[in-house]
């Protein structure tokens, strides 16, 4: 195939199997407010303007397409409706809902256009390929958690699934859903000069998240099971893409799902959000085992983001270039490290060679190679580079006004960067005003010229994270903080254990107060599971316990209440004494020990700022 050939050959791919389109393209919560907005992305059908990188246009172009879609007779995606695409497999009885994106707005929305062309085919299972929001949020859009509960709709899903929903969505959800908002630009306008897409889908959606927890768990490679008279045969790979992850092969339509392991873009070793780095060897590793376990029995090959690849010489093309780009970013930059490179300079050598780099489906739209290399390091070497210069530096604002007095103070400062910036020296800019910013952050010359530097740094970039991080940074600049787009929902803290409860909590205590509180014993009896737990406060440490306290120790305070009362708590829809007051929390001990414990609790702020101290 030549070059020519395959520049056009994604385009004809994107369209195939193409039914109907959702008209308009947009969707709505209950109350009325826009949660997605396909129809806000028309422009892309133009041609390229000077404010956007060329690549990244025809990428989101491809990814902007909105619709349902017929991968092979049986198998329907809906893509465009969201980060991610739903994918719907017929059964004997009615369909499996393959991951449900992120809103349940969307996903129900999704249905129904699937169900409009095919049928009303009711829910028979669902699956989640992983443990990313955006292939389970919507869950609630397309099953009733009392079918899922009555055993009538299995959902199935890697081991481990829960573990990392908690780790990713409740210990750190609030710092990694700020910074989601400038990863994805979900709050920026769409436009030429605004977000036009992330690489990877063209934004989130901004509805109602949930969480219906698996009933089947997948625990080896080659388990096999059949949902609504479907065959499926299932390869876990974790530490990929995400922590639980896992592809499927449906050997009677010789089609093969690869998750999020294998799409049109390079991925993220460590996406930009915050995540664990990730293991692009095992990546690379899990892809051949894919290729040797199914490739002589596949036709398609499709994923959750992007469009199918049809033929199976295609096909294994495509995942031998996706495994040999994991495998040689991993090899090359450890071959890097052991040659006394850091982080940063491993990110500025590394060069796909001349045949991945041709591959549109290996560039960086949504992992780049620079900030790839630089995971890579992180995972083996960690945050420091040897240097004992960089052992003990001072916190950003700290060092920033050292920084600035020695380069002769603010107004000296911004005046030599925007020499610098006419020069179009832009990465030397952005760093140098970051110090200005830290150092005096309403300082509204350096605000300014640092906000348009991120906008041609953005303007610029093929990466769409990257795009949209520095148009995000330069919007907050101007406008102020513009907040966390996405929301969750009380249905992922009620689809969580009480242990994965818990454990949230004790990231949220504010240690030194709850040092100086003292010890605290609080049992919890959840009157309708009959599950016991014990949390022990200790030099400002909290120790979630199942059962009773240690050597029989009494509990300063006993809650008697049902799990779904906590769930309500915790979900701001009711307080504890109100609860208490109406007799659904019974308590015996030291009342006053449960409202010491509340005010030990941090609220994480979800507008923290990040262009400025």
């Amino acid at each position: 195939m030549t070059g020519g050939e395959r520049d056009q050959q994604d385009f004809v791919d994107a369209e195939q199997g193409f039914v109907a389109r959702l008209v308009p393209g947009v969707v709505r919560a209950p109350d009325g407010r826009v949660v997605w907005d396909a129809d806000a992305y028309g422009f892309l059908d133009e041609e390229c303007p000077a404010t956007a990188h060329p690549s990244l246009w025809r990428q989101s172009r491809l990814v902007a397409r909105q619709g349902l879609y017929e991968v092979v007779p049986g198998i329907h995606q809906v893509r465009g409706l969201d980060l991610s695409h739903i994918t719907f497999v017929e059964g004997e009885r009615g369909v499996i809902v393959v991951d449900p994106l992120i809103s349940e707005e969307v996903a129900a929305a999704a249905l129904a256009l699937y169900r409009e062309h095919r049928g009303e085919r009711p829910v028979t299972a669902v699956i989640y390929t992983h443990s990313h929001v955006d292939h389970f949020g919507g869950v609630r859009g397309v099953v009733d958690a009392a079918d899922v509960a009555a055993g009538r709709v299995p959902v199935i899903a890697p081991a481990g699934f829960l573990e990392h929903v908690a780790g990713e969505n409740v210990f750190t959800g609030t710092a990694m859903a700020r910074r989601a908002a400038y990863m994805y630009g979900a709050a920026l306008p769409k436009g030429p000069a605004g977000q036009i897409g992330c690489g990877l889908g063209q934004t989130t959606s901004t509805g109602g998240v949930g969480l219906i927890a698996p009933t089947l768990d997948i625990t080896a490679t080659g388990q096999q099971e059949t949902p609504d008279g479907v065959r499926i045969v299932f390869q876990l790979t974790p530490g990929t893409e995400a922590p639980a992850e896992m592809n499927f092969h449906l050997p009677d339509l010789r089609v093969l799902c690869v998750a999020e392991n294998a799409c049109h873009t390079l991925h993220n070793v460590l996406t930009l959000r915050g995540a664990l780095v990730r293991d692009p060897s095992a990546w690379a590793r899990y892809l051949t085992e894919t290729i040797r376990l199914f490739s002589d029995t596949t036709d398609v090959v499709f994923a959750s983001h992007h469009w199918p690849t049809w033929g199976q010489g295609r096909a294994v093309r495509f995942l031998e270039e996706q495994r040999d780009a994991y495998a040689y970013l991993h090899d090359q930059s450890v071959r890097l490290i052991n040659a006394g490179y850091t982080g940063a300079e491993i990110a500025e050598e590394l060069r796909f060679p001349p045949a991945l780099e041709r591959a549109w489906h290996t560039r960086g739209y949504y992992g780049s190679l620079s900030h790839n290399a630089k995971a890579v390091y992180q995972r083996y070497m960690g945050w420091f580079d040897g240097n004992p210069a960089h052992l003990w530096q001072h916190p950003p604002v700290e060092a920033a006004r050292r920084y600035v007095e020695f380069m002769g103070g603010t107004d000296a400062v911004v005046a030599k960067a925007l020499t610098s910036y006419d020069a179009g020296d832009l990465r030397w800019v952005a760093e140098v005003l970051g110090h200005v910013l830290f150092a005096e952050p309403d300082h509204a010359g350096a605000r300014e010229l640092q906000a348009a530097t991120f906008e041609r740094l953005g303007h610029g970039s093929e990466c769409g994270p990257w795009r949209n991080f520095y148009l995000m940074g330069a919007a907050e600049l101007r406008d102020g903080v513009l907040g966390t787009p996405t929301r969750s929902a009380p249905d992922l803290l009620a689809a969580l254990t009480a242990e994965q409860i818990f454990q949230s909590m004790a990231v949220r205590i504010n240690g030194p107060r709850a040092a100086e509180a003292g010890r605290l014993l609080l049992g919890w009896e959840f009157t309708d599971t009959g599950d016991i737990w014990t949390l022990l406060l200790s030099n400002g440490a909290l120790t979630p316990m199942c059962g009773d306290a240690p050597r029989g120790e009494p509990p300063t305070v006993t809650l008697r209440l049902a799990r779904a009362t906590l769930d309500a708590v915790l979900g701001g829809r009711t307080t504890f004494a109100d609860e208490i007051a109406g007799g659904a929390v019974a308590l015996d001990g030291d009342a006053g020990a449960l409202l010491t414990f509340g005010t030990l609790l941090d609220k994480p702020d979800p507008d923290f700022a990040i262009v400025t101290p």
